[in-house]
């Protein structure tokens, strides 16, 4: 475990899945966010999470340079994660009509969640080294009956998660297995950020 950490490491992520994976691992951080647009150029699922986790560590650096004059010795963490079935990204439901759509779909079937990790390491001088990595994961649903979808909708717990479910919640009754990093479903692959860190003597 990283009890004190080498150089400052932010996370630049508001989601609550993410801090709590970090935490659960006794790596201290900060959070920073960013509100700056996100538009990806990307097609490729995996490309695309890079893409979008590299901005959100941009943003987040840039932002921190301009309020505290420099970067040095800091790591920013971005990350972002998808859903793709049959080739389309899932994102999170805009009303509960979409939710029931997206779980209809992924029931009784197989599809992938992707979560793109990106590492802005700042040395002594300010200059960035560049991380970036995306982990893949198979994800094998149970078959559920509309009734099940509606309960599970009903919860709450779909609406802030894309692909419309948290593998770690409610939703765990219907997952049959897995195939890869159960924490990359959760939205970070947690090993891979802790063996970079580790590596970079952070």
């Amino acid at each position: 475990m990283i009890k004190q950490n080498k150089k400052r490491i932010v996370l630049g992520s508001a989601s609550p899945r993410r801090k709590e994976l970090l935490e659960q691992i006794g790596i201290e951080f900060e959070i920073k966010t960013s509100d700056k647009e996100e538009i990806y150029e990307s097609t490729i699922p995996t490309e695309i999470v890079q893409e979008l986790a590299l901005m959100k560590a941009g943003n987040v650096a840039m932002e921190l340079e301009e309020a505290e004059g420099n970067v040095i010795d800091t790591i920013v963490i971005g990350a972002d994660t998808v859903v793709v079935h049959d080739n389309k990204i899932l994102g999170k439901p805009s009303d509960e009509a979409e939710a029931f759509h997206m779980l209809k779909s992924l029931a009784g079937d197989t599809h992938q969640v992707y979560t793109g990790v990106a590492m802005l390491v700042y040395g002594e001088d300010g200059e960035a080294k560049e991380i970036c990595h995306a982990e893949r994961t198979e994800v094998f649903v149970h078959e559920m009956s509309d009734e099940e979808i509606r309960n599970y909708i009903a919860s709450g717990e779909p609406m802030d998660k894309a692909g419309a479910y948290g593998i770690q919640g409610k939703f765990a009754a219907y997952i049959d297995k897995i195939e890869g990093d159960y924490y990359n479903v959760v939205g970070l692959p947690v090993a891979y950020v802790y063996q970079q860190l580790k590596a970079l003597d952070a």
